[in-house]
Order: structure tokens, then sequence, then C-alpha cells
């Protein structure tokens, strides 16, 4: 496969492997928009912490993922520029489309467990659920007015599934 940044699909990297994602959606907009608006109302958010869109995670030296959305406290942000370390997120959400290949989201779920995130969210809007990780053996099926919330990360972080999917309200 060859890497090609602008043609409309996101890639990873996983020893010496580039994985090939669809990249978001369009329609995902209404979903990220009702996840950042939440957010913004979070303690985490007024101590600095973002809510960040697709960004390069080096969970190993030789394994980089792209969360659809992930979590850094402020004090990760703020440190980003004085450390060598990589900073991992606490909370992760992916967004799973269709097209996704079911074993490569497992995979994904495995290595954000084993490098030490703490809450994962998979998303997936045509069937209006969500499964919210605490850790690969204990997860939540939410749908309808269930919650979803991120904690123990993000304790002021939760939505119901029928909020979340609620449209241009939103």
């Amino acid at each position: 496969m060859i890497w090609e940044p602008n043609d409309g699909y996101k890639y990873e990297w996983n020893d010496g492997e580039v994985i090939r994602f669809e990249s978001m959606k369009q329609r995902h907009l209404l979903i990220l928009r009702m996840l950042s608006r939440l957010f913004a109302r979070t303690d985490a958010y007024q101590q600095g912490g973002e809510l960040i869109y697709e960004q390069d995670v080096w969970l190993t030296g030789i394994q980089m993922r792209r969360p659809d959305l992930a979590y850094f406290s402020g004090e990760q942000i703020d440190n980003s520029l004085s450390s060598e370390e990589e900073i991992i997120p606490a909370f992760a959400i992916e967004i799973v489309s269709p097209t996704d290949d079911a074993i490569k989201v497992e995979d994904k779920l495995v290595e954000y467990f084993k490098c030490g995130v703490q809450v994962v969210w998979h998303v997936y809007p045509e069937n209006k659920v969500v499964y919210v990780y605490t850790s690969r053996k204990n997860v939540k099926i939410c749908t309808e007015d269930d919650l979803c919330s991120a904690q123990p990360v993000l304790p002021d972080f939760e939505i119901s599934v029928n909020d979340l999917f609620a449209g241009p309200q939103a």
C-alpha cells in the first residue's frame, strides 16, 4: 500500500505496516460537534484539557494510532514540548464506520489499553449504539436513554445515546 496523505483516508502505523482507514465522514460532524460542546462544559476543559480530533498518538516506538477523538489533560499538553516521552490520552473515541474491519478495530482497542488508555468509546452511528470500555473485559453497551460516561477519566463527561445522535438541534 502506498501512503498518499491527501487521498481521503487516514493512516496509522503498526510495526512497519501502514494501515489505511476510511477518514471521518461529513455526516459524523454532528457527533463531533455534540461531543466538543459537551466537553467544553467539563472541569477538565476549564483546566486546559482538550478533546483533540485525529491526533497522532505514538503508543510505542513502532505503533502510531490516530483516534477520532482523544482527551489530553492540560498538564499533558503543557508538558508536551519539554518532554521527550509520547503522551498517551486517558480517553479515546472511535467512530466506527460500516467499512471498518472488525479485527482492526479490536486490535486498536487492545493496543489502547495496553498503553494506558483508561476509557474507550466505540460509537456506531448507523446503529445508534455506543460501546463504553473501561477495559477489554468491562464494556457497557449503550442505546437510547442509556448514559455513556468517560468515568473515571472525566466524571462530568456523559451523554445519553439519544442526545448524542439528536441531530441539527444539538
